[in-house]
């Protein structure tokens, strides 16, 4: 027999696309959670078995992407302001970055007051006013000086508080005092100049391996879309939304306006296409909806930014300060819809100057509040400058996690958006590459990072 016989290649398997592995995931997290629903509580009223199994298969994968976070944050900050050094007039970019962020968060913030007006969610709801309490976490304006001001090198907090008699120690970071103990750091290794190399070498280095770890974190997103879906349902059912679909529907009807209307109608404004650009950005958008984190979407984020054609020294600077800051969804959107929500149930009128305030707690409110839990610290910031009852609240919590993937979409969504936008009026975007972008692989590894 000839040496030279031809062997059949053996086939791989190949998995379906990422889109698909979580659109699956959706469909079995649904399935997963009505059956956890229907097999109700055990025999003492705890969660059972199959619930169980839900909630800390979500919890871990919620829990993974936390833990990377930190150090994310700080490594992609540090080379990001090491990268500006290539780049011209990064003062002017930092600047026009800003403004866009509040541009498109006006915009987005008086479609939400004007779909409240409109629709007028507080007065369609069958909630009951027992639902009613204060949150445990809430907002307020000196909660910016909290935030901005680094209690510790590591930008942490510990929290202590009793539980069925018991003290539980909590320890947490603050994603804002991270952000500006590495922009410090960053501007010093620039300013020190050769001597900082090695460590500017030693941080682009770090960023890498985050990274990659991060990114079999993302690659588990379908398991963790499971749990978090199946747990919502288990929990939530539908009873809750029935009760608040009114309100349900006003947040996704303002969601939808912003992803589907007013940022064509800026992308068309300057000569772009939206079609380019949802095709770029749908592996954020996608992962956003599943995680409800834009820190933990923010690699994927950064990616197809400079796969839509933005310079990466300048999506690397930006992209980390938009996902700690932009955030059309949770502090526009659903801040607005909310608080007149809350106006309307407890029989409260806005004048001309509250709505004026909710504009401008939502322009600006999302810095002071950034790296805080959720959407909910938000809101209590908006409803105590307007003097209305925090307990309002506690009427909405039930159905926040199903609100808080449509949001957090949006902010990511919004967060590519203003960096194509800036690098095209500063005539730095990659105008082939913005027409030609396809979705990005994310079964592919991600770039290294270099300083």
């Amino acid at each position: 027999m000839s040496s030279s016989a031809s062997v059949t290649p053996t086939r791989r398997l190949r998995l379906p696309s990422f889109s698909i592995q979580i659109l699956l995931a959706l469909v079995l997290g649904l399935a997963l959670g009505w059956v956890a629903r229907a097999i109700g509580p055990t025999a003492d009223g705890g969660d059972n078995w199959l619930t169980v199994t839900l909630s800390t298969i979500g919890s871990t994968f919620v829990t993974f992407l936390k833990v990377l976070v930190p150090p994310l944050v700080v490594t992609a900050i540090i080379a990001s302001i090491a990268n500006l050094r290539g780049v011209a007039n990064a003062a002017r970019l930092a600047g026009k970055t800003l403004l866009w962020f509040a541009i498109t968060a006006l915009a987005s913030v008086l479609i939400g007051i004007g779909l409240g007006l409109l629709v007028q969610p507080g007065h369609h709801t069958s909630v009951s006013e027992t639902a009613a309490k204060a949150p445990t976490t809430q907002g307020g304006w000196l909660d910016f000086i909290d935030q901005l001001v680094p209690a510790n090198i590591f930008g942490l907090s510990v929290t202590t508080h009793q539980v069925d008699g018991a003290l539980e120690t909590s320890v947490s970071f603050k994603a804002l005092q991270l952000v500006v103990i590495a922009l410090v750091i960053g501007i010093a290794a620039l300013k020190v100049g050769e001597q900082a190399e090695p460590f500017l070498r030693l941080n682009a280095s770090a960023l890498a391996i985050v990274q990659k770890v991060l990114w079999w974190v993302i690659l588990l997103a379908p398991l963790g879309t499971i749990g978090l879906i199946g747990r919502a349902v288990a929990t939530y059912g539908w009873s809750s939304l029935g009760q608040l679909g009114t309100f349900a529907l006003a947040i996704y009807a303002g969601l939808a306006l912003v992803l589907l209307v007013l940022y064509p109608v800026l992308l068309l404004a300057h000569g772009l296409s939206p079609r380019s650009f949802y095709k770029g950005a749908w592996p954020a958008i996608q992962l956003a909806f599943v995680s409800r984190s834009s820190l933990g979407t923010l690699p994927v984020t950064q990616r197809v930014t400079e796969s839509l054609g933005v310079p990466r020294e300048y999506a690397s600077f930006a992209s980390p300060l938009a996902a700690t800051t932009k955030m059309d969804g949770c502090a526009a959107i659903y801040p607005a819809i909310a608080a007149i929500f809350v106006a309307q149930f407890f029989g409260l009128s806005l004048s001309p100057l509250d709505y004026l305030l909710i504009v401008v707690v939502s322009v600006i409110g999302s810095a002071a509040t950034a790296g805080l839990t959720g959407a909910i610290v938000m809101l209590t910031l908006t409803l105590s400058t307007l003097g209305l009852p925090l307990a309002g609240v506690g009427l909405l919590l039930a159905i926040d996690p199903i609100l808080d993937m449509g949001r957090t979409a949006t902010n990511v969504a919004g967060q590519v958006l203003v960096q194509v936008i800036v690098a095209r009026r500063e005539k730095l975007l990659d105008t082939a590459a913005y027409d030609a972008a396809a979705p990005v692989s994310l079964s592919a590894e991600p770039a290294a990072a270099h300083a």
